[in-house]
């Protein structure tokens, strides 16, 4: 049985989305699902109260990101935001889904002790929860940090986002051997099933695919990054988060896709239930994603995985001194069967100078831009 707390978000999220489904004729495309699952104010598992991220289920919270791991991963990104920055010309960083503010904490404090201070750290966040917990973080710093709702024509300076693409919703496809169909939410029996339609949507590779297989294809997190794009006039843009190229997302194997829940640090592949109570995820298509920063006039700098991200940003002579706790949770960040591999970087960079272009640091080795 939920909690009280927990319907109380649940079961008027359930309202709402069986609201929109009736709306559309009693079919839902899976991304306005995912968006309201996620998003719709006040209900929406991103904009409600719960406690998201945190080292163990035990504290409430539903998974960990590498910031509220290891302070380390900050300190090490910041070695790689600090030669953007002077080989930009900048002085403010953006971060997207800024989380709980621990990764801003991270970074301010590191560039600070870089002698790379900023003049601005602007967040972009669409929950109103979280932004309450990153002011209250991130009160040490409020003359240097602000949040925004919208972005400006022209932005000058380094972007950040960890975790920020796996949350952009995704359209659904399901190929039942003879062609592709959009796979949708409907109402069934007081909560949610799914169904599915033809459509003229495609995966952007041609296979062969397997009779029965999910997939997912990103034109918002696509559309993100093209707006990004569009808006930078002279910096660069780091991302953080686990995908695949293109060939290893669409792989014949991989029959079942990567959409994933998280609820108190335990994994599922059911986004219908409990909704507004877990996360949703996706892996992100790499490949997609520098394809469109580079149709809208971005260079790709790199794309590594974590842990030769981290190395190439000196985390080894960041672990010196540091105790077995510290060591064990930078550990995790690294290995291979942990986040090491998992995770990936991409960096993409606009009017910067050119020794940069040639040698961004987090990239020095181990780059596989070739594979995108």
């Amino acid at each position: 049985m939920q909690a009280p707390e927990a319907a109380s978000v649940s079961a008027p999220l359930s309202r709402l989305i069986h609201a929109a489904i009736a709306r559309d004729g009693g079919w839902l495309p899976f991304d306005r699902f995912m968006a309201l699952a996620l998003y719709a104010p006040g209900l929406g598992y991103y904009a409600n109260h719960g406690r998201k991220f945190g080292l163990m289920p035990q504290s409430g919270s539903d998974f960990v990101t590498a910031p509220e791991l290891s302070p380390l991963f900050g300190r090490a990104l910041a070695r790689q935001v600090a030669q953007a920055l002077v080989a930009s010309g900048t002085r403010e960083l953006w971060e997207f889904g800024a989380g709980s503010g621990a990764l801003a904490a991270q970074l301010l404090e590191a560039l600070a002790d870089l002698g790379q201070p900023l003049d601005r750290y602007t967040i972009v966040d669409l929950s109103g929860t979280l932004r309450e917990r990153q002011q209250e973080r991130l009160a040490a710093h409020d003359d240097t940090v602000r949040w925004v709702d919208a972005l400006p024509d022209a932005i000058d300076g380094v972007i950040v986002g960890n975790e920020v693409l796996d949350a952009m919703p995704v359209q659904l496809l399901h190929f039942d051997g003879a062609q592709w169909l959009e796979r949708g939410v409907k109402a069934r029996d007081g909560g949610f099933g799914w169904s599915d339609r033809p459509t003229t949507l495609r995966p952007p590779v041609d296979g062969p695919f397997v009779p029965g297989t999910v997939t997912e294809v990103h034109p918002q997190a696509r559309a993100f990054i093209t707006t990004l794009a569009e808006r930078l006039t002279r910096g660069a843009a780091f991302f953080i988060d686990y995908g695949f190229p293109e060939a290893e997302y669409y792989h014949p194997q991989r029959t079942g896709g990567t959409l994933m829940c998280h609820r108190a640090h335990q994994a599922d592949t059911d986004p219908l239930v409990d909704v507004g109570l877990k996360d949703i995820t996706a892996h992100v298509d790499f490949t997609g994603i520098a394809l469109a920063a580079q149709e809208a006039g971005l260079r790709v700098l790199g794309y590594t995985s974590q842990a030769h991200f981290l190395f190439n940003c000196g985390v080894m002579e960041l672990l010196d001194g540091a105790d077995l706790i510290a060591r064990a949770n930078a550990q995790k960040l690294l290995a291979e069967h942990e986040m090491g591999e998992l995770f990936k970087v991409i960096g993409f960079a606009k009017g910067c100078d050119a020794n940069f272009l040639d040698a961004p640091l987090g990239f020095a080795h181990g780059d596989r831009t070739h594979t995108l």
